[in-house]
């Protein structure tokens, strides 16, 4: 049972409850600042950076006006920082101040690594439970932080962010209080951990952060950060405007490796990396083409791009482009085991080169030969559709500046969204180009990076990325309305497979 509280207590919960909103109040109130002893001694209350996240924090909880009965939409912040500001001892204020203000709250904690969870975000919640004016309300573990009497009702839990531990993440619900997640160092979270935490978002008053800072140039954090994630309410804290900071070592990466670098763009502004090392289509050249208005000459024509998934988790993709605009006629993805059958994808392409979009037909398909495509390819030609092209990804490429077919065609992507090319804002899509990274040969060539080693690496296949590039193996010519014909008869007296 649970203890019975005092008066002492009960004029403690008075207080306490008058913090509801005000997470910046409830960390002043809570910790004793100044006092000689303890490690806040030489400090009047959080440092500026922390004021300005808390202070954030409690103006989205007073505009939701919970009720506790009825859900609010979820509060999303997330919050990139340079090194040194603090964030685990932030992560710490507030996941005392949602205990502390809510009960029955339910919470989860996690970290990039077991071991950043265990010695320092973790350990910063216990230190600071410890610490607070309020740590004989609480019980706090290695692995858990309970109200006293409450241990499986109004708590938060460490939980290791693997993906084979997703179920962790899974079934926290709170419809008369608050279901939180806690996430540090976010930057090299799986996606996967992001999506199951969204199970616990749908009822009373849910709260989901991220810190860290945007070490990787792709992921859930850096679509936050950069404007591809809506409904999330962003931060950015540059290192030198916390005094907790080694100011003299931030001058030295400055002056070794400047301003603008990448190094100090990650490690001090907290700011994304402007690409990976190696990366073949960053960020810079993806967000213009997703923002910009779509221009279409009345001539071109309407290619489109099929990637065949390999099984498991993989989809069957369809992409569409029609000059410069990649983004007008939405994509089909097909999971990959929904098609183990060749029909139903030749179902599927078979309305795709029958339909009429927008007055226009599909003028050429370019299939990926690899997996199901040979027997797609011959029963489509049966069916009597000759606008069909089957593409080997390892044949030779159409230009020496390349190696094989693979690079040329995403090299041909490139140029195309350097010249103003125009696509959708999935995330997908996103994700799949900025991933690929590059070498040069021994022969001067640009080679891409396997789709083996990419998705071992970044966990999926690029369905999307490879099907839109394959809207560029070859170039087609537009073809008047008044004048229908085939200008790939030769290609097809030799077999339909150029590139085979």
């Amino acid at each position: 049972m649970p203890p019975k509280l005092t008066d002492a207590d009960l004029e403690l919960a008075d207080q306490v409850a008058q913090f509801y909103g005000d997470p910046l109040g409830f960390a002043v109130f809570s910790y004793p600042w100044g006092e000689p002893g303890t490690i806040v001694a030489d400090r009047e209350g959080p440092c500026p950076c922390q004021r300005r996240a808390l202070t954030l924090l409690g103006e989205e909880v007073r505009k939701r006006r919970f009720d506790g009965v009825h859900p609010v939409r979820p509060i999303r912040l997330a919050i990139s920082s340079g090194h040194g500001i603090g964030k685990s001892v932030l992560a710490a204020m507030i996941v005392d101040w949602i205990l502390a203000t809510r009960p029955q709250a339910q919470g989860t904690v996690t970290a990039n690594t077991g071991t950043q969870l265990e010695t320092k975000t973790w350990a910063r919640i216990q230190q600071w439970t410890r610490l607070s004016i309020l740590r004989h309300w609480f019980e706090v573990t290695s692995e858990k932080l309970w109200r006293i009497g409450h241990k499986d009702s109004w708590f938060a839990s460490a939980q290791t962010c693997r993906e084979e531990n997703s179920e962790a993440f899974a079934g926290q619900h709170s419809a008369n209080s608050t279901s939180f997640y806690v996430n540090d160092e976010g930057s090299a979270i799986s996606d996967a951990i992001y999506e199951v935490q969204e199970g616990g978002l749908t009822d009373g008053e849910p709260i989901q952060i991220i810190f860290g800072n945007p070490t990787r140039p792709q992921g859930k954090f850096y679509r936050i950060m950069t404007g591809g994630e809506p409904g999330w309410l962003t931060l950015t804290i540059d290192s030198r405007d916390c005094p907790l900071t080694n100011k003299e070592q931030i001058a030295e990466w400055i002056s070794i490796y400047g301003e603008d670098s990448d190094f100090v763009r990650v490690r001090v502004r907290g700011l994304p990396p402007n690409a990976a090392p190696g990366q073949f289509i960053g960020l810079e050249l993806v967000r213009p083409a997703q923002q910009s208005p779509v221009i279409v000459l009345p001539d071109d024509p309407l290619v489109a791009g099929c990637d065949f998934a390999w099984g498991g988790p993989d989809f069957n993709t369809i992409r569409f482009r029609r000059g410069m605009d990649a983004r007008s006629i939405a994509p089909i993805r097909i999971p990959g085991e929904q098609t183990r059958d060749p029909r139903v994808m030749v179902a599927r392409l078979a309305e795709v080169l029958t339909k009429d979009y927008s007055g226009r037909k599909v003028q050429m398909l370019f299939m990926d030969s690899a997996g199901i495509a040979g027997p797609v390819a011959a029963r489509l030609r049966e069916m009597g559709h000759r606008n069909i092209l089957e593409v080997n990804f390892g044949a030779h490429s159409l230009n020496n500046k390349y190696f094989l077919m693979r690079s040329y065609m995403w090299g041909q992507m490139k140029e195309w969204l350097q010249a103003g090319g125009r696509i959708d804002r999935a995330k997908e899509l996103e994700e799949d180009l900025t991933a690929p990274l590059y070498h040069i040969t021994r022969k001067s060539e640009i080679a891409l990076e396997s789709k083996q080693d990419i998705g071992e690496r970044i966990g999926h296949s690029t369905d999307d990325g490879d099907a839109l590039a394959l809207t560029f193996a070859m170039k087609v010519p537009a073809m008047p309305k008044s004048k229908p014909q085939d200008p790939y008869a030769a290609a097809y007296r030799h077999g339909g497979s150029a590139y085979s």
